[in-house]
């Protein structure tokens, strides 16, 4: 048994100094390593070619984890990393269809199989492929444009010395806490529309203000307040820190010593003088709170008094003082609505006798009363309630009976296929020149707008290029890009015909450069940052459908 027992050892013994594979705790190669980091695109493409969109199930629970970040008002725009094949996004929309997607993977394949998936509309979801660790998510999104960011199971695929990199890259596309543009003075301390500053408060950092200036502090907390604005079908949460202090004792301000009375006496001086300081401090850079909280309603409206040749309007808009108070864009005149104003007055051939639909008229509907001079019939659009009404009243109080006659005021939600379908029971032969001044600042927007566009604009038309239907964009360009612009564009069949100002200095006789040379630039062009694009759409079978 011995002698076996020694063989036994001596064969282990030479078993463990033969070894093909390095040990556990040594690790693959180096070039191993290169090779998986290399080659990570190819192992997920053939991981979903092999599993197809049935490796993972679709995620139903988020809405019982996240829900609480995707309720509130208005569509919250979300960036999904490592899509996958959609197994989140997908669930998400159905219980949220508002919600505006990005989402991007590593695999080409991923992409292709969100963008076959039944429930897949490219105005609502943004797919590309892009590799967090290397390229500028900037590319295809607007930095600080993004609500909510989602990575399900994302960080684990990544190299730990790059994860920093994906996650900065993913920091930019997110919006920030404050968005009042130029408007911070320092720390916590900023300016509102109308000069006065507000500062915000911390629990930690009121205390100790008080208690450093000789209070002490009884009472402090957070008060929250949910007020709802039914007209516009808004809910804000409201939060203000509300504290009672008191005066501390009084012997750091008086000498003692220089006092008569007893020590009983003093202590019921120090308690008669003590006194209560209630403070509320609020948190909020608009005037609206007390509007709304209150049921306090002044009137907001200014009248711009505006002149086009012979044509004079007076135009109601949110005045400048309050213009910070309101989240739509749409109560004021752009100087893009100005320019194509003064456009149409000069070149009336662009809308006499034809269907004329403008796109986010906002509520002066300038271009809309202009081009219903000589237009056969105008539709004016708009999504935003109040703008609509205040639409209303400007086209009311500018044109005559003749003229209202034949233009039409009407809700569009771009991609509403409701609002599309009724704008069509208007007029089922399709819109001559569709009209867009300053619809192009929001990049989740370019996507909706042009199909909206594609299922409004006429496919007949009159031979020439000048009388083929037309959408026609007039913008300073924000926080979306020309090339995004026609990207999008060409996705729904639209091809740049022309644009102003123009590229191509061999294009004299462009149709923008005919328009515009008849506009005295000096008075009638009221920025240089202004340009104009000019599209029609290439026909194609499905048209006759649509």
């Amino acid at each position: 048994m011995a002698s076996n027992s020694s063989e036994s050892g001596e064969q282990q013994a030479a078993t463990t100094k033969i070894q093909i594979y390095p040990t556990a705790n040594s690790g693959i190669s180096s070039f191993w390593k290169d090779k998986y980091e290399k080659d990570a695109k190819k192992y997920w493409d053939i991981f979903y070619k092999r599993h197809q969109d049935k490796f993972f199930k679709d995620r139903h629970y988020l809405d019982k984890e996240w829900g609480r970040h995707f309720n509130g008002p208005g569509g919250k725009v979300l960036l999904e990393v490592g899509c996958g094949a959609g197994n989140t996004i997908f669930p998400l929309r159905a219980t949220y269809p508002d919600v505006f997607v990005h989402a991007c993977d590593f695999s080409q394949r991923a992409i292709s199989l969100v963008k076959s998936h039944k429930e897949y509309s490219e105005t609502s979801v943004n797919a590309f492929v892009c590799d967090l660790t290397n390229d500028d998510l900037s590319k295809q999104i607007p930095s600080s444009s993004v609500d909510i960011v989602t990575m399900i199971f994302v960080l684990s695929a990544v190299s730990p010395e790059k994860m920093s990199l994906a996650l900065q890259n993913i920091r930019k596309t997110l919006k920030e806490r404050f968005t009042c543009k130029d408007q911070k003075i320092s720390e916590n301390f900023y300016v509102r529309g109308d000069g006065t500053r507000a500062f915000y408060f911390s629990e930690e950092y009121l205390a100790h203000l008080f208690e450093d200036n000789g209070f002490v502090t009884e009472e402090i907390g957070l008060c929250c307040k949910q007020v709802e604005n039914r007209s516009r079908e808004l809910v804000m949460n409201r939060r203000w820190i509300q504290g009672v202090f008191c005066v501390a004792s009084m012997e750091n301000d008086f000498d003692l010593s220089k006092s008569t009375p007893d020590r009983g006496s003093t202590e019921i001086e120090v308690k008669e003088t003590a006194t209560e300081v209630p403070l509320t401090v609020e948190f909020d850079l608009s005037e609206g709170l007390a509007a709304q909280m209150f049921g306090v309603s002044p009137s907001n409206d200014e009248v711009i008094d505006i002149s086009f040749g012979d044509l004079n309007f007076k135009i109601k808009v949110l005045s400048k003082e309050n213009q910070h108070t309101c989240r739509s864009t749409g109560l004021m005149l752009w100087e893009s609505a100005r320019l194509m104003a003064s456009i149409l007055v000069e070149n009336p051939s662009i809308t006499a006798g034809r269907r004329v639909l403008e796109l986010g008229c906002g509520c002066s509907g300038i271009c809309s009363m202009i081009a219903a001079q000589s237009a056969h019939l105008v539709v004016a659009t708009d999504a935003d309630a109040s703008t609509l009404d205040l639409l209303t009243q400007n086209v009311s109080e500018n044109l005559k009976s003749t003229q209202l006659d034949k233009l039409l005021v009407r809700t569009l939600h771009w991609g509403n296929q409701e609002h599309i379908d009724a704008i069509k029971k208007e007029n089922d032969r399709g819109f001559d020149v569709i009209i867009g001044t300053d619809v192009t600042y929001i990049s989740e927007a370019i996507l909706p707008l042009f199909s909206t566009a594609a299922k409004l604009l006429s496919v007949d038309g009159a031979s020439g290029v000048r009388s083929e239907p037309a959408l026609i964009l007039c913008h300073v360009l924000r926080r979306v890009d020309e090339p995004s612009i026609l990207s999008a564009a060409s996705q729904f069949g639209f091809r740049l015909v022309d644009r102003w100002p123009c590229s191509s200095p061999s294009r004299v006789q462009s149709i923008m450069t005919s328009w515009l040379s008849k506009i005295d630039s000096k008075d009638k062009i009221p920025s240089t940052a202004l340009s104009i694009l000019y599209f029609q759409r290439v026909k194609s079978d499905s048209d006759s459908q649509n």
